[in-house]
Formats: structure tokens, C-alpha cells, sequence
């Protein structure tokens, strides 16, 4: 088959692939229709690598997607050939003790797709574990559907923040991961959102998605807008998604006391972190690693019409034009969050 394939740092390369997949008991196979670029394809596209993960071989990239069942496995009962799915990339070791206590995306032997040296899905077909395939409802596009995985990350970061009904949160950045960081915490329960970055045009997306008010952190210090806000108290969440490592060491300045922070981007280089802040305002720090249990909720959510992603789908390509999507994506303009190629 025909794949977007990774030849090695900042070369990519459409062309035929051999990947022979045979369909399990309890697998599906997956026509795929639209894929999602992910900061972390961009980044392997770059560099060749993300933490201990090294791509040292060709790797399809590609893991945000959706499309539709075409073969359905003997044992597969819940799904149907025809029926719009997306699916959740992680497969883990059923068996691990991560998956026995409930945190199977920290499984060591989870196979994510395009994560070295498991293939992604920029190819025109995956089989796929049924048990990870989520069927799309009739008024969620394969669009939105492609974008269940980001708004997952978002999920996760809300359901670490135990939020509760009426809570004001800071989001540190407004990329995708941002966005969806926003969404999820207002049909979380949040009341508000604060929502900094530097590039006004997403800013300016940001304030059209509900209660946000946005701070552009080049003319304005967010603790004294969250100041303001709250009338001296301070955010009972920050949900830090820039990766920024400066960004990153400031984020209890606008904490309340006994606020929650949640790391979610993930910095390239060390973060010093002012320990003696957290401590006197008795600050909970959580941390993200993509999600577990979310995708079913997720999907919920965009159907009820309570989480609408479709204004951060802000450029689409062909499959035949991938290797220029990921030129793109590498240098984002300010008004792009998400980028999709449609496989055709």
C-alpha cells in the first residue's frame, strides 16, 4: 500500500510499503478518511526523535484518525462493516499490571501508532483491536471524529484536575492541545477560562470558543488578569500545554491556594520549578501522559453538541499533497491550530 513513510530526519517520502496485517478475532479493518498532524509527527519529522523514542528505521507517521470499517472479525460483536469509527492509537499488553490497575496508557509495552518502531495510519488501511475502536455518532464528522485523539489529551488533563462545577482555570498555550485543554475543562464545569499565548490570531479563535478571556503574554501579566478575575484569589486550575519551559516554571504565581496544577506539554529541556511557591499555597501537581478511559466520553461529548472542535480544523489537504501538509505544519502559521490530510 501507499504510505506517508518517514525515511529518516526531515525527509519524508510517499510511496508503497509492505505491511501485512491479518485480521484477528477481535479485530476490524479500517478504511482510513482523515488523519490529524500532530505536533509529536512534526517532531520525528524534525528531529528524529522525542525523549528515548528514536525513529532508526523507515515509520509511517500518522495517529489522529478516522474512517470506516470494511471487515469485521468473528468475535467482534459491537461493530459493524460500514460503521464511522475513530480509534484510540495505544494498544497496551492487556495482561500488564498497568492495565490490571486501570493506567494502561503507561503500559511500557503499549504499541502507539507512529511511535518508534510501531507504523502510523497515513496509509489508506489499519486493522485495529475492536476494543479500541469507537463508533462515530451520524452528526460527528470523520473531520471531528480525527480529532477525538487531541480533545483525549484534553480529557485527561481535565479529569486529573478534578474540577468542580464553578472553577476558574488558567490554560497556558493556545495550540491544539490548548484548545481542546479548554473545551474539556468547561464541560468539565469550569465557569471560565484564561487562556494565554502570543500569537493573537489564536487568541482571537480562543475567545470565540465561550467563556475565555484571553491574554496575550507579551502586553499583559496573566496573574494580573487572573487577579482581577477573581477578585485577588487566584485560578483554581492551570493547565500548563505550551511546553514551554519558562512558561512552565512560573505557573503557580496565578494559582489559588490549595489550587491544582496539570503538566501537560512537555518541555525539551529541564524545568526549575519554585517548590517553595507550591508549598505555601499547598499547591496539587498533576501530570499527563496521553490518557486511558477518556475516549468513550470524548466521543459523547462532540455528539451531544457540549464540545465542538470543528472552528480548530483550520486547514485540510490530499493525501497526495502529505509530504507539503507537513511543511506546513513544521512552520504553522499563527492562524493555523490543526492541520488534516484527507486520504481520498
Amino acid at each position: 500500500m501507499q504510505a506517508l513513510v518517514l525515511e529518516e530526519t526531515k525527509r519524508l517520502k510517499l510511496r508503497d510499503i509492505d505491511l501485512p496485517e491479518p485480521l484477528g478475532p477481535r479485530d476490524v479493518r479500517i478504511k482510513i478518511h482523515t488523519v490529524g498532524i500532530c505536533g509529536s509527527d512534526v517532531h520525528y519529522y524534525e528531529f528524529g526523535r522525542i525523549g528515548p523514542f528514536v525513529v532508526r528505521e523507515p515509520m509511517v507517521l500518522g495517529h489522529e484518525a478516522a474512517g470506516t470499517i470494511t471487515e469485521t472479525g468473528r468475535d467482534v460483536k459491537l461493530l459493524k462493516v460500514g460503521d464511522r469509527v475513530c480509534m484510540e492509537p495505544g494498544i497496551p499488553d492487556p495482561n500488564s499490571k498497568a492495565s490490571r490497575l486501570g493506567i494502561y496508557n503507561l503500559d511500557p509495552a503499549v504499541r502507539f501508532w507512529a511511535t518508534p518502531p510501531v507504523h502510523g495510519i497515513l496509509r489508506p488501511s489499519v486493522v485495529h483491536p475492536a476494543d479500541f475502536t469507537f463508533k462515530l455518532p451520524d452528526n460527528v464528522s470523520f473531520a471531528e471524529g480525527a480529532m477525538v485523539e487531541p480533545l483525549a489529551v484534553g480529557m485527561q488533563a481535565a479529569t486529573k484536575a478534578r474540577i468542580k462545577p464553578g472553577d476558574v482555570a488558567v490554560v497556558i498555550g493556545a495550540g491544539p492541545i490548548g484548545m481542546v485543554t479548554a473545551l474539556a475543562a468547561l464541560a468539565g464545569g469550569c465557569s471560565r477560562i484564561i487562556m494565554c499565548d502570543v500569537q493573537e490570531p489564536k487568541l482571537a479563535l480562543a475567545a470565540t470558543l465561550g467563556p475565555i478571556t484571553t491574554v496575550n503574554v507579551r502586553q499583559k501579566k496573566v496573574v494580573d488578569v487572573v487577579r482581577e478575575l477573581t477578585d485577588g484569589w487566584g485560578a483554581d486550575v492551570v493547565f500548563e500545554a505550551s511546553g514551554n519551559a519558562k512558561a512552565a516554571a512560573g505557573v503557580f504565581e496565578p494559582l489559588a491556594p490549595g489550587g491544582k496544577v496539570v503538566f501537560i506539554g512537555m518541555p525539551v529541556e529541564p524545568v526549575a520549578l519554585d517548590l517553595v511557591s507550591a508549598q505555601v499555597k499547598e499547591a496539587s501537581i498533576e501530570t499527563v501522559f496521553r490518557y486511558a478511559h477518556v475516549y468513550p466520553r470524548a466521543v459523547a461529548l462532540m455528539g451531544s453538541g457540549k464540545i465542538n472542535v470543528k472552528p480548530l480544523i483550520t486547514n485540510k489537504f490530499g493525501f497526495a499533497d502529505s509530504v507539503k501538509a507537513f511543511e506546513f505544519a513544521t512552520h504553522m502559521p499563527a492562524d493555523a491550530v490543526k492541520a488534516q490530510i484527507e486520504m481520498g
